[in-house]
This record gives structure tokens, sequence and C-alpha cells, in this order.
């Protein structure tokens, strides 16, 4: 193959002899408009000379001739594993390959697209694509042919992004009027304030419906919610109480319409991280000690802690003469704080509290009904614990975890974390602890009490418990049988890790999920998936762990220290995980919560449809009606069109494209011809003007 073309190069800039030309013909036409006899001889010298100084050849081009190149992008994502869809794709490639096959100027490049391990990207063909094509010049692209079932999430807005101009187009899988119903969330909240609902929006898409309403099942960590039933298209508000802490696990779920595509986007799973408000702590101090301001200080030191300390110092109906300036500035509040305000604190300590004659039993009765119900009660006693006056002698008995014999012990000891509080997550890992004796400042008195219910983690002199913790109905108390830990946040004796330890606790009374003691955990690291059994028994049961497919297998946890128990293993199915133990329940979302892939399933043209026409491309189905059988339309090779498509028939670009391979040059302006041409003619001229003289 080759092109022959004239080529100028000229000695002199264009410009240069541009002007030359230019007064050469003006000269000429005014020796043409006196008559004068030498101008045509003249003109054929000037001529010469200005066709010496463009100095014309002749170039002849040696090319070879390059294959258009066509790109087919076979979709293997996820979705295309519904119905016939795989079987569609098979046959319509293989069908393409033989079709392309017998154009001789056509090189095929077939790539295959598959998810991500995540499976959250979606389906992406055209960043497929523009690898494939990364080392074609665009202007021997001649097309591209996608088969795929039509939901494609990396769409370019214009047809400039595929940066080439070729014809694209789309066989499309599945069939018209696939039956699909899902679940899609419209609003979805990451972090909810504990103790308050957060509202999800979703809205139930059912294709090929009949309108009806639609019940949505609620589920939070496991546990049934209210359902909704909104009619489809509708976005319906679901009220969720955030619960605790951490992450709520939180479920929604349609049922499967009959004859529908699949039922994996008839669930909608979001985790949302509980967080808490401002902790509203009250704090009641009794009898004065050196230690009296520790808790005040420790709480005030968070500043996510609000709290109300009150000192009572004699009881509220006594009457006196003392001078008001010698009393408290306001009156203790014992009607609002004990009676109709106590639900509204988080946590209730009493620091050295003990006289019964100071508050009326009914208050009493009121902490511990709070506590019945859900609250937190923290005991830091002191002496007066060991006599009958104190609080275990009070409606506070039935909470209490420890019963005191009645005598006080006051010598050096240092406290330690029991057997059973290696296990407890208030006290497991505490800093100083494993060494021998601990690691901590010494204290000097602890009332001696009888364990009655609950576990005793910590112990002071002869093992005796220090530390108790127990549950009562809805909530927590905690009973601590010093009143010296001030000891450590003074630093005595290098004190001791009562930050931790006070933080722990008070974590643990409003049930912080890290806390619990008897608890089921599991995380996912991609397919990976961690189960964690934190247990207070020396062996724990096995787990049973549910896929989301339904299957079920027993899983066996191994210590890993004292009171924990885990295991790994990778997941071979992708979605909620769900184990049990002895009655606990753990949830654990494997890859995304609602893969992209999955949130449309139903195939269709219409998401291709603009881009396909703007390139001159078609989007069409393989199958006709209803039917999963492939009718392939005939592939036809088109010059420059402006459309590459009919009711029966797709079209790729020819190109002509081609490799320069050589390059002959054979100059006309230079030479001994030419010179002579030249010469020849100014001689000529100048002879005819003489003979005229």
């Amino acid at each position: 193959m080759s092109d022959l073309t004239l080529a100028f190069s000229p000695l002199v800039p264009w410009s240069t002899l541009i002007v030359l030309g230019v007064l050469g013909a003006g000269a000429l036409a005014l020796m043409a408009a006196k008559r004068q006899r030498g101008a045509p001889l003249r003109a054929f010298a000037f001529a010469l000379l200005i066709a010496a100084l463009a100095d014309p050849s002749l170039v002849r081009e040696k090319r070879d001739p390059q294959k258009s190149v066509v790109a087919v992008v076979v979709d293997k994502s996820d979705s295309q594993n519904f119905g016939a869809r795989n079987a569609q794709t098979e046959e319509a490639r293989k069908a393409l390959d033989s079709a392309l096959a017998k154009f001789g100027d056509v090189e095929t490049r077939t790539i295959t697209v598959a998810n991500d391990a995540s499976g959250n990207d979606g389906t992406k063909l055209f960043g497929a694509l523009a690898e494939i094509l990364k080392d074609v010049p665009s202007e021997r692209v001649g097309g591209a042919i996608l088969l795929t079932d039509g939901v494609v999430h990396d769409i370019p807005v214009k047809a400039e992004a595929l940066g080439f101009k070729a014809p694209v187009q789309a066989l499309v899988t599945g069939h018209q009027g696939e039956r699909d119903r899902r679940i899609e969330l419209v609003e979805a909240p990451r972090f909810g304030i504990v103790g308050k609902d957060q509202i999800i929006r979703a809205r139930v898409v059912d294709l090929g419906g009949d309108g009806a309403r639609i019940p949505i099942s609620v589920r939070r960590d496991g546990e049934a919610l209210p359902t909704f039933s909104p009619v489809p298209g509708d976005v319906v508000s679901i009220p969720v109480r955030i619960e605790h802490g951490g992450q709520n696990v939180v479920e929604l779920e349609i049922p499967s319409a009959p004859g529908e595509l699949t039922p994996l986007d008839n669930k909608a799973v979001l985790s949302i991280e509980g967080v808490r408000d401002r902790l509203k702590v009250l704090l009641v101090s009794g009898e004065p000690h050196p230690g009296e301001r520790s808790w005040r200080n420790l709480l005030r030191a968070d500043a996510n802690v609000e709290l109300v300390h009150f000192t009572i110092l004699r009881p509220p109906e006594k009457l006196d003469i003392t001078p008001a300036s010698e009393l408290s500035l306001i009156a203790f509040p014992t009607a609002d704080l004990f009676g109709k305000k106590i639900n509204e604190f988080d946590l209730i300590i009493f620091d050295r509290y003990s006289s019964q004659t100071t508050l009326p039993s009914i208050y009493f009765e009121n902490i511990a009904n709070y506590v019945e119900n859900g609250g937190a009660f923290l005991a830091a006693v002191g002496p007066d614990y060991a006599t009958l006056r104190g609080l275990y002698y009070s409606p506070l008995e039935n909470i209490l975890p420890a019963r005191p014999d009645g005598a006080l012990i006051e010598q050096a000891f240092r406290a330690r974390v029991s057997k059973d509080g290696e296990k407890h997550p208030v006290t497991r890992g505490l800093a100083g602890a494993k060494s021998e004796p601990p690691n901590w400042g010494e204290w000097f008195r602890q009332v001696d009490a009888n364990v009655v219910k609950g576990d005793s983690i910590m112990s002071g002199v002869r093992d005796k418990p220090l530390l108790v913790l127990s549950h009562e109905g809805k909530g927590r108390v905690a009973l601590l049988l010093s009143d010296q830990i001030w000891l450590w946040a003074r630093g005595f004796e290098g004190g001791g890790p009562h930050v931790d330890l006070t933080r722990r606790l008070a974590h643990w009374l409003m049930k912080e999920p890290d806390l619990e003691e008897e608890a089921l955990r599991a995380t996912a690291h991609g397919r990976e998936v961690s189960v964690e059994r934190q247990t207070m028994k020396e062996r724990p049961a096995p787990v049973m762990a549910t896929a989301p497919s339904g299957a079920r297998d027993e899983i066996t946890v191994a210590q890993s220290e004292p009171g924990l128990w885990r295991t790994r293993f990778d997941a071979k199915e992708m979605g909620l995980w769900r184990f049990e133990s002895e009655g606990l329940t753990a949830l654990v979302n494997v890859g995304p919560p609602n893969p992209r892939e999955f949130r449309e399933v139903a195939s269709t043209t219409e998401k291709l449809q603009p881009l396909m026409e703007a390139t001159g491309g078609t989007a069409r189905r393989l199958s006709n009606g209803g039917a999963d059988t492939v009718s392939m339309p005939r592939v036809v090779e088109l010059r420059d069109a402006n459309r590459y498509g009919g009711s029966d028939w797709i079209g790729i670009r020819q190109t002509g494209a081609s490799t320069l391979v050589g390059v002959e040059i054979a100059p006309v302006g230079l030479g001994l011809w030419a010179m002579l041409a030249l010469v020849g003619a100014v001689v000529a001229a100048w002879g005819w003007e003489g003979r005229r003289g």
C-alpha cells in the first residue's frame, strides 16, 4: 500500500515567497497592459524561479494496513448469576467471536469483568474497557460490544470520556418484565445517642407487583421491633431506639415475592454506633473524710459527665437556731432528687453515706426501685457500714451484694485482683495487678463483709471481699468496702490505677457492651470473622454459627486469656452472620452491609441507552419477549457513519488505519533539467527582447 503526494519545502520563508510572487505578478500585469512582446517569456521564467524557490517534491509513502480493534467486554458480576443470564452471555460471546473472526481487518480483544472481593463497587465495565484499549491508538478503535445485564455502575456522562470515536453496542441479558422486590435505604444514620430514637428512612420497590402494601420487619440486635407496611414507592420513617453504646445492628426485611429474581435485596442491614450523651451522675457525700473530694475531682475531670454533688450533714426536717450563714447555701432537694427526678440520672454514687436518720426510708426504697428498673448504684462505704446505722440495714438491703459482719479491719494491705476478677472486664489487665505483691500503694481500712450475691472481683486483707459487683433486676450495683481509694489518687506509695478502675466501673454499671462479664462478640475483617466469648465460667459452651443462607455450624472457641475465649475462621458467604451460645447472640455482617451489586438486580437497557446512542451504537436485549433464548443481531462493518445499528444488526467502524514503514522523495524544482529550463527561459526572453531592439 502506497500513497503519492506533492510536497513543498521552500528555500525562503513562505511570506517572502508570497511577497515575491505578488510583486512579480504586478510587474507582469503592467507589461501585459503595455503589450510588451516579451511578457509571456518573462512570466514563464518568473514562474520557474518561484517554483524553484518553493522546492516541490514528489513523496511516496509506503504503509502497512492495520486491523481495527474491537473490544468485547463480558460482564461476569454476581448479578449475572440470576436466571439464564450467564448462559445467554456465553452463547452471545461465542456468536460474537465467530462473527468478528470473519472480518480479515478486525482484531478482537475480550475482557471479563467480575466484582471485587467486597462486591460494594458494583459492576465497572467501562474501567475494564479503558484498560484493554489503553495501548491502542484511538484511530484504530473500531468499536466496543458489552455483554451485560445493563446494571453498570461506572457509565460515563459523555461519550467524549471514552477516548475514541467509534460505536459502543450493549447486548443485554435477562428479559423484559423481570419480577423483583427490594428494600432501599433512603436515609441511614451512622450514629445515635443511647436512650434516644434514630429515624431510618426506607422505601420498598416492587417491580411487577400489584401495588399492595408490603410489611417491613424490623430487628435490632436480633430483637423484633414493630412492623411497618408502606405502599411500594413511598418513603417510610422507622424509629429505632439506641439501647446501648457500640454497634447496634438493625435489620430491615421484606417478604419474597413469587417468582422474583432473588431474595438477596429483600434485606437491608445497617450498623448504628451508639454514643452516650453527657452522663448525669448524682454524687451524695456523707460524713466528711480526707478523700471526700476524690470522687468529685475524678468525675469533674471527665467532660462527658454532668455532675450533681451534695453533702448531707443533717436531716432535711431538722429545725434549729443555727445561723443561715453557717449552713449549706441551699437546702438539699431530697424530694426532687430521690423522687421526681431520680430516673434522670445515669448513675448514683454514695460516698461514705450511711446515716439512715438523714433520709427517710421512702427515698431508699426509691433508689432500690430505680436500680431494679435499670439504674446504676455505686456505694463506697466506710466504718458506718459495719454498724447498724449502715446502708445494709435499710431498704437498700435487697440490692446490696455484701452483708457486713460488724468488724472493721484497720491495718495496711494491698488490694488484689481476685480469681474472678482476673476474668472480669472491669479488673482484667489492670496495670500492676500481675506483680507480687501488686505494684500499688497500700490502703489501711476495710469493712469486713460476706458476699451474698454477685462477684467479688477485688480482695483485701486475708482475701476478704473488697469490690463486689452484682446484677439487680434490670440494673447493677457496685460495692467498694473501703473509703481509701483516695490514697491512690493522691499518689501515696506510688498510687494505683484508680482512674482506669473507676472509669471501667462506671461504664460497667451503665452497661457498656465491652465490659459485660457474659458476652458474645463477633467482628469481621474482610472475609475473616473473629468470634469472642467473654465469660466468668470455667469453660463456655460451643458457639452455633448461622450463615446468611441459613446453614448452621458449630464452632469451638479456645481460651486466649482468663475469661476470654476466641476463634477465627474464613466466611464462605457474604451477608449477615448470627452466632448464638447459652442464650447470647452476636451479629456481624461480612462484606458491605448492602452491596451495591445487589441494590438493583433487574436487567435493563435504560441505563446504557443514552451513551450507546451518543456513540452511534444501540442497547438491545438478547432475548425476545420473556424467553431466555438468544437472538443475535448481525454484525456489519461500515465506513464512517452516523448510525451503527438497526432492527436486526449492529455495526463496527472500518477504520482504514495503517502504519508508515517508508518514504521516497523525488525533488521536482531542483536538478539539471530544472536549471536548464530556468536559464533557457531567461535567455529566450533576453534574446527576444534583443531582436526587437
